[in-house]
């Protein structure tokens, strides 16, 4: 899925925002709106995998009450 979301994204980069012709007029979404789509779904894929981003552990000497 992200093969394909960050190609797309290359793609709508490269091509025109606005495209008006005799059938009709296109726009696309901006760049900032596709980059911040990308955030949104890479911290959702986070979010769901069994890898612990963070840990906070504390370390206590033996012997120390």
């Amino acid at each position: 899925m992200t093969d394909t979301l960050d190609k797309t994204i290359q793609e709508n980069a490269k091509g025109p925002k606005r495209a008006k012709g005799d059938s009709g007029e296109m726009e696309q979404h901006s760049l900032t709106e596709q980059i911040e789509a990308d955030r949104y779904l890479a911290s959702k894929r986070a979010a769901r995998s069994k890898k612990a981003g963070l840990r906070f552990a504390k370390l206590v000497p033996p012997g120390a009450d």
